[in-house]
């Protein structure tokens, strides 16, 4: 360990450009500066800095005005790393570098400028204020570069291009919230800046309220503030999008493999009540064959609304009808509260007071306020035991027969929404107040549900559902953005969450279709349906007292229509699926905002535009409000296919393309592969033992991972899968589908090429001459064109040539 005193701090202080005044602080000039295999540290004139680097690409920074810095995090689950960076040392500066970036550390006074390793700027300080306190407020001030653009940040409503905003950071029960509402339910503080063809990432990890400024009221910086705590921040430097993704997952971890029947359509509404509703429900869907895969039992399915019990009136056998939803191929999820109730010889009630496992005031008394149930008391999540506690509790629903489970309140929600900030929590034996523990109670409430039933599902891969969270909440659960309205800009907000919910780490996110709080039109409902076709986690719901909303509620013809949305959903599982496995080893979102793969196009961040994003590599969704029959669309660079009518366009053009009712806009990627199967009616039914591969000719190479296992339970881990690495080169004239990896026997016995766009090529396989006929496609059944009285009509659409093959395990290499 080298030390280096650089000066007192009683002198440099006068001198400091910094000491502006005695209303605000700033971090001031470097005194000593001590250098570690695995850190810096940079004592100052107002206070002490740290840095270490987790990997390469990814360093933190940690300010603060206390002798020592706060290493606990619930969000990150990495760890620095020794030995991966090299010291430079000159008497204005220090420069840490890396075999991927450096960070230049001014000393007078202290400033932090990420650079790439020739020198361009990523992200740094603002000259004048860097890192600066008013009272226990922190903030850190950046300087904002010409035409920076800022993305991401959890889920925030807004423009997918955050500058000239500002946002907070405060998860809040916000019913019917507008489309331009802040704070609502979840806080990742995490976004990705762009500038100059450069590409960065910053994640501030501080639980305290939080302000993110990008330039909002100003042209001069952008900043990141929190109410309390240190300056606590990441920034990591990666050449594109998905690297930095990438970087902040392997921070803050990523998805385990989901379910494949939690992928598929589901169905909600406030409630289905009493058991003879849910089984007609289910029998409905079966007998219309609109595939799904999942009922929802909202909060009348309890007893008086205490969680972990049953209403006996409306549902006298609970195991007998979930037994008999099972026998349809139908899982089911019930809502979960926090609230405990205060009653005495209430199970749940009296074991958290005889155990301490709730949150409490500073003079030692259990917190009590108003929820479903009445007067509650609240699980202390951030508390071991009552995590434990809270997760072998759903036993009862498990044997059941239960497979997910809904946290919603979770904020933690009170009536009057002025929970005391007194109130504390044990913060893993750290002790804490409501300002510190509020941002991740949420979270914290889905991980002992996510933990404690995966313990006692038997191997089953449980289901989580939340809504409130923080950075971290993709290793547990999947994410719906709360009470929105049926609107249309409702609708295209929602798309625009769940785009920035995947920038910021989160692949499984979705909306309430239909809108939540109030009633949709037939046209809104049929438009939002096609359009939750392609969203990640997909459910359709609706509050109390509103008319009914499901698939068939809204006229035959919207009927038919969604019917086709969904069985295409069906039809593309293999597709998704592998998606989500992507998902599960890079960070990779499922729903890819266009910013992803075409960073610096300025026309995906124009306002007509910046709803497109693709779903998985291939498949770009155009989504457009209910009442338009024309829409303009931007294809971007580029060869790309119009999924309904298989005309080619090139890229890098604006057109207007035709919306009626049955059609929403959508485009195939040259270039793309994408597996599918025959329609199933739920995740339980097997398909036909055909795939059926989609090769769409383009002039750009592409990688395609296809994944198979079981669909359920952790087999996967011991080599029970599937996965073959599918290489397409335009150049080269040839499909390779790589050797099958792992011990899984997939589902499918043969697999059959869909060749869009090659028209008049020959095909081989392997060395051997294919022949291939002509096929008519049949993508999305019937959907094209509708008689007079909205019967489906056959489609029109062009052939394709198409030719089988046996699915064996060895390489298969495709010529044309």
């Amino acid at each position: 360990m080298k030390k280096l005193i650089l000066a007192t701090g009683a002198v440099l202080a006068m001198f400091s450009t910094n000491a502006q005044n005695n209303l605000s602080n700033g971090l001031g000039n470097a005194t000593e500066i001590t250098k570690e295999s695995q850190r810096v540290l940079i004592k100052t004139t107002n206070g002490n800095a740290q840095v270490r680097f987790y990997s390469p690409t990814t360093l933190r920074i940690q300010i603060t005005k206390q002798p020592s810095f706060d290493e606990f995090s619930y969000a990150v689950t990495a760890k620095p790393v020794e030995g991966i960076f090299k010291v430079a040392e000159t008497p204005e500066q220090i420069t840490l570098t890396t075999d991927s970036c450096k960070l230049v550390i001014t000393k007078k006074p202290v400033r932090f400028s990420l650079q790439t390793l020739s020198g361009v700027v990523l992200n740094e300080d603002e000259a004048a204020f860097g890192t600066n306190w008013i009272g226990e407020e922190v903030t850190t001030y950046k300087k904002m570069q010409d035409d920076e653009k800022f993305i991401g940040l959890g889920e925030k409503t807004g423009n997918l291009n955050r500058r000239g905003e500002g946002y907070t950071n405060w998860n809040t029960d916000f019913f019917a919230y507008p489309s331009g509402g802040d704070p609502i339910y979840a806080t990742i503080p995490f976004f990705i800046g762009l500038h100059h063809k450069q590409v960065y990432g910053l994640f501030m990890d501080n639980t305290f309220k939080s302000h993110f400024n990008f330039g909002a009221s100003n042209n001069r910086f952008s900043s990141f503030t929190a109410e309390a705590g240190e300056m606590n921040y990441y920034l990591m430097a990666n050449t594109t999008v998905a690297g930095i993704l990438k970087s902040y997952s392997d921070l803050t971890g990523r998805l385990e493999m989901p379910s494949l029947w939690s992928i598929g359509f589901q169905q909600c509404r406030y409630s289905y009540y009493p058991d003879k509703e849910v089984i007609t429900l289910a029998k409905t869907f079966r007998d219309k064959k609109i595939p799904a895969d999942v009922i929802y039992f909202d909060i009348h399915y309890m007893d008086k609304y205490k969680i972990f019990t049953w209403d006996n009136s409306r549902f006298p056998q609970p195991k007998k009808m979930l037994d008999e939803l099972e026998g349809m191929g139908f899982k089911n999820v019930v809502i979960v509260d926090p609230g405990i109730k205060v009653e005495n010889q209430y199970k749940a009630y009296e074991e958290g007071k005889a155990q301490d496992l709730f949150i409490k005031y500073p003079d030692g008394t259990n917190y009590t306020g108003q929820v479903w149930p009445g007067w509650c008391h609240f699980p202390d999540f951030t508390k071991p035991k009552a995590r434990e506690w809270w997760g072998n509790s759903f036993n009862g629903y498990i044997n059941d027969g239960i497979d997910g489970f809904w946290n919603d309140m979770n904020e933690p929600a009170t009536w009057g929404q002025r929970f005391p900030d007194l109130v504390e929590a044990d913060y893993e034996g750290r002790k804490a107040t409501h300002r510190e523990w509020h941002n991740v109670y949420g979270f914290q409430m889905a991980r002992s549900t996510f933990e404690g039933a995966k313990k006692l599902m038997n191997g089953k891969r449980p289901f989580i559902l939340t809504r409130a969270a923080y950075s971290g909440i993709q290793r547990y659960s999947a994410i719906w953005t709360g009470d929105n309205r049926p609107e249309d800009d409702h609708m295209m907000a929602g798309v625009r969450l769940v785009n920035s919910l995947g920038l910021s780490g989160v692949a499984n996110a979705g909306y309430d279709v239909g809108g939540f709080a109030g009633e949709a039109s037939k046209e809104l409902f049929n438009r939002w349906m096609q359009i939750g076709t392609f969203c990640p986690f997909f459910r359709s719901h609706k509050m109390i007292d509103a008319k009914d909303s499901e698939p068939w509620s809204y006229g035959e013809k919207v009927e038919e229509i969604v019917r086709n949305y969904i069985s295409l959903r069906y039809k593309l599982m293999p597709y998704l699926y592998s998606t989500f496995y992507e998902s599960t080893q890079n960070g990779m979102p499922v729903a890819r905002s266009l910013a992803i793969n075409y960073t610096f196009d300025e026309k995906i961040y124009d306002w007509n535009y910046q709803n497109q994003y693709l779903f998985g590599h291939a498949i770009m969704v155009a989504p457009v409000v209910s009442y338009k029959e024309i829409n303009k669309v931007y294809l971007p660079k580029g060869t790309w296919y119009n999924l309904h009518t298989e005309q080619v366009y090139n890229g890098n053009q604006e057109l207007y393309v035709e919306t009626p009712m049955e059609t929403l806009p959508l485009f195939i990627k040259g270039g793309s592969i994408i597996p599918m199967q025959s329609v199933v009616q739920s995740a339980k039914e097997l398909p036909l033992d055909t795939m059926y591969l989609h090769v769409y000719k383009g002039n750009e190479p592409n990688e395609f991972v296809y994944y198979e296992d079981a669909g359920d339970g952790y087999d996967y881990l011991n080599n029970q899968f599937v996965k073959r690495t599918c290489i397409y080169d335009a150049a080269k004239k040839t499909l390779v589908l790589g050797k099958a990896e792992g011990n899984y026997a997939s589902k499918f016995k043969h697999i059959k090429l869909m060749m869009h766009g090659f028209d008049g090529a020959a095909f081989k396989v392997n060395g051997v001459a294919q022949s291939a006929k002509k096929e008519a496609v049949e993508m999305i059944a019937g959907v094209s064109q509708f008689d007079p009285i909205g019967k489906s009509i056959e489609s029109k659409k062009a052939a394709v040539a198409a030719f089988s093959i046996k699915n064996t395990n060895e390489q298969i290499v495709i010529n044309w």
